[in-house]
Parts: C-alpha cells; structure tokens; sequence
C-alpha cells in the first residue's frame, strides 16, 4: 500500500499547484493564512474549512470522525498567528514573543487525539476528534520543534517574494526553499535566463 504524500497542497497566485512540506506538523498550520498582510491569504473562514485542512495535514484523521465548532476556527486562527510570531522570531534568532508562547503553551495543555493501534498493525486515532483536540497536537508539535534539535533549522523561504516557513530536517541541512517545484523551480528558470543574457554576444 502507498503511503500518502506528506505536505500540503498549495497554489501561487497563477493558480499552478505544488507541494509544500513544511516538515513538522506544527508549521502546517501556518500557509492558512495569517497576522497582518498575511490575513489576505485566509482560508479558515468555518468548520468545513479546519477540517478539510486537518485530513490533509499530517495527522491524516479521518475526515468523517472530525467534531469541528466555530469557536474552534477562531482558536485555530489565534494559534496559527501566535506561531507565525514565534517562527518568524525564531528564523531570525530573536527572543520568542511572550504573548504568543502563552497562546501556544495554552493549547499545549489541551488534551489531544488518542492513538489506536488498527488491526493491520497501523496507526489511527481514536474518534471522534474535536477540534480542540487538532489543535492540542499541532500546538504539542511547535513545542517540540521550537525546543528540540531542529528548532536552529526553522527557515524561511529564500525566494524574495515568499514568506513560507519550514524546518530543514535533511541531512544535509541545505534546503532553500519551500518547494522546489515552485519557488526553487522559479529560481533556476531566472538563474537560466541571467546566464543565457550574460553569453549573449554585444551588438555592434
């Protein structure tokens, strides 16, 4: 059996989709939208909406076992805008925002989804998850990353115009960007055309 792909789904603003696997769960959460102009990229506008995003991501619940309320949509925003401050601090080795961490370690202590182990030796949770309950493992996921021995890895995207926030847990440790079908893709297509205009002979 395949496993499904990690990593989520995304579209530029030419509608061309690719995969972004910010490499942790607690960072999934982020491409949802966001605090300031990132509000303009918002997607989690009701239940349906959180629930869609968390079968996606790597928790892969069951999508028919998911219990998602509106207070829910707007603790998930809350969360994901408090680990947007604390990423970014982080990518840029400033002290980690006090307010945010009191958002975060506050959805840490919620109870998150139970694990069961299926017949066929797999991994599954117990239902039905609230939507608490996501939030609990994504805030649990952030507190491990931003504590443990990858948080010096947590990068932005090295594409001018991209925001995007992932963890580098290759083992090279030299990954650039948020995917290399997109932005690491648009790089190469500009780095071709500079070295293709820089061999083109003078006119004269």
């Amino acid at each position: 059996m395949t496993e499904p792909a990690i990593g989520l789904v995304l579209h530029s603003s030419e509608g061309v989709a690719h995969r972004f696997d910010p490499g942790a769960l607690g960072l999934e959460l982020l491409p949802t939208g966001g605090p300031g102009a990132l509000s303009h990229y918002e997607v989690l506008n009701e239940p349906a909406d959180l629930a869609r995003w968390a079968a996606a991501s790597r928790l892969r619940p069951d999508p028919g076992g998911l219990v998602v309320s509106p207070e829910d949509v707007a603790a998930a925003r809350y969360l994901r805008d408090a680990l947007w401050h604390i990423a970014v601090a982080r990518v840029h080795g400033e002290p980690l925002p006090a307010p945010d961490l009191v958002v975060l370690n506050e959805a840490a202590a919620w109870r998150p989804p139970a694990l069961r182990l299926a017949p066929d030796g797999g991994r599954t949770w117990r239902t039905p998850i609230t939507g608490t309950q996501v939030l609990a493992a994504v805030a649990r996921d952030a507190v491990e990353l931003f504590s443990g021995p990858y948080a010096d890895r947590v990068r932005e995207c090295s594409a001018h115009d991209c925001r995007l926030v992932f963890v580098d847990v290759s083992r090279p440790g030299r990954r650039r960007w948020c995917s290399m079908e997109h932005c690491g893709n648009r790089h190469k297509v500009r780095a071709h055309r500079s070295r293709s205009q820089a061999y083109e002979a003078p006119e004269g």
